[in-house]
């Protein structure tokens, strides 16, 4: 059976859908990686970083680290989407490594807390910054989030090549954007801030770990690549996506935070609520934070549509396992996209946003309802590399993982590190997530029953 487009899986074979075409090159898939990372984060988190050390040196080097986990993270994935290219993701590695059940907690995590509250978060963040150029009311941020939901699923629900396109195009726009801060930061400033000494936090390694927090949340989304594995013209077009996208983001977020301390110093980017705009209001003044504005707007809505775009594709493939949910499972050939999976995944998005309007925390609850099952998953899926390599150890493998299993084994470490720092953190919002994931066992289980009397209905026609 050829592993580039086929689905593993008896439901597949039975209902006979189409499946994903291979169209997808290795600069969409750059683009993608880089669009999904390179979001709002980099315009909020440094404050938070910078609150959290002691000099300019750990603050730069905290965000060479959060480089350096994601990339031992991405050797680990280049592996696992290039042996096993499935547009189902990491949803088709947990079915390998440890059968059904898991791997549908997953799924119904990914639909209803992580990928889900993501995309909620980031249309909030473009609901904040686009409401600082054009408010709409007291619900104004709602309002824009709402719209971002709507008009990007369905763009996506138009076709493949229309979301890829938009993609490139965004973040083009958006590294571009960001190469502009830059400038304003290193070049038109000509005299750096004055150093001053930042008062240390108390509990300096609760602290590191706070920090690392919010690095690792900047650095987010390059797994996403998993997704559109099935859909790439090649499999070594995978690792080189990851491993090149991982170093430009690496380089991009360097220079940023090297212009913040530039502009502003550590103490400046500590006290800062936007430090993008205090950023540029000093090189450019105030339409210069004005235009940062816009910026982060353009990021959270780049970040947004790729979300989008990755995330139906594991609606798809709960919806080719199980008959349950068959109707996430139709591929609209027409368009090479999943219809169903994308309407599906912006009406749980819409539901998200009125939470989030409702505590009017709409970002800070969406971070603490997705942060945890976020990372235990990601752990469980750093350990499914070196389960795979014990349960099939005569596959071809395009891409192996250097130093196995000390690689994957020092990711699954550091993604337990990131569970426990983000359960300190986020409490109460946690247990939310935690809870809607526990919830989807009831769901298990009516869809198990469910596949089972499918089963049972066609054995009893057959002896018909």
């Amino acid at each position: 059976m050829d592993n580039r487009i086929a689905v593993n899986s008896i439901a597949v074979k039975s209902l006979k859908f189409a499946e994903p075409v291979p169209t997808l090159a290795s600069k969409d898939a750059v683009g993608m990686i880089v669009g999904i990372v390179v979001g709002a984060g980099i315009f909020r988190t440094p404050s938070l970083v910078a609150a959290n050390v002691t000099s300019e040196t750990s603050f730069l080097l905290l965000w060479v680290a959060g480089g350096a986990v994601s990339l031992v993270g991405a050797l680990c994935y280049a592996e696992l989407t290039s042996t096993y290219p499935h547009t189902g993701g990491e949803y088709h590695y947990l079915t390998r490594a440890y059968g059904k059940p898991l791997a549908f907690l997953f799924a119904w995590s990914r639909v209803s807390v992580i990928q889900t509250g993501s995309l909620a978060l980031l249309a909030f963040v473009f609901g904040d910054y686009a409401s600082q150029l054009l408010r709409l009311g007291e619900y104004s941020p709602s309002i824009y989030a709402a719209l971002v939901v709507v008009t990007l699923t369905g763009l996506n629900v138009t076709g493949v090549h229309h979301g890829t396109h938009t993609q490139n195009l965004l973040t083009v726009v958006e590294v571009f954007s960001l190469l502009l801060v830059i400038i304003g930061g290193l070049i038109l400033i000509d005299s750096p801030a004055p150093v001053a000494s930042s008062p240390a936090p108390q509990g300096s390694e609760a602290a590191i770990g706070l920090a690392m927090v919010f690095v690792l949340l900047t650095y987010g989304g390059w797994n996403e690549a998993a997704y559109i594995s099935a859909e790439m013209n090649e499999r070594r077009d995978v690792p080189r996506a990851l491993l090149l996208g991982i170093g430009i983001i690496t380089g991009l977020y360097l220079l940023v935070n090297w212009a913040y301390l530039h502009a502003l110093g550590l103490s400046g980017i500590a006290g800062s609520e936007a430090v993008a705009a205090d950023l540029m209001r000093r090189s450019l003044g105030e339409r210069g934070s004005q235009f940062v504005s816009i910026l982060v707007a353009i990021s959270a809505l780049t970040s947004a549509n790729a979300t989008i775009f990755t995330g139906a594709r594991t609606n798809y493939a709960v919806g080719c396992d199980f008959r349950l949910f068959k109707f996430l499972g139709r591929w609209r050939k027409q368009r090479n996209t999943p219809t169903n999976s994308l309407l599906v995944q912006g009406v749980i998005a819409l539901a998200l946003v009125l939470i989030g309007t409702l505590t009017r925390r709409g970002f800070a609850t969406m971070v603490e309802y997705t942060a945890p099952v976020f990372w235990f998953f990601f752990f469980l899926v750093g350990l499914s590399l070196i389960v795979l390599r014990v349960k099939d150890p005569h596959i071809k493998r395009p891409f192996r993982a250097p130093f196995h299993p000390v690689l994957p084994l020092a990711f699954c470490a550091s993604c337990l590190y990131m569970l426990q720092a983000s359960l300190a953190y986020t409490g109460i919002g946690a247990l939310v997530g935690v809870a809607v994931l526990l919830a989807g066992l009831p769901v298990f289980l009516a869809a198990r029953y469910s596949q089972r009397r499918g089963k049972e209905l066609e054995e009893n026609k057959s002896e018909m």
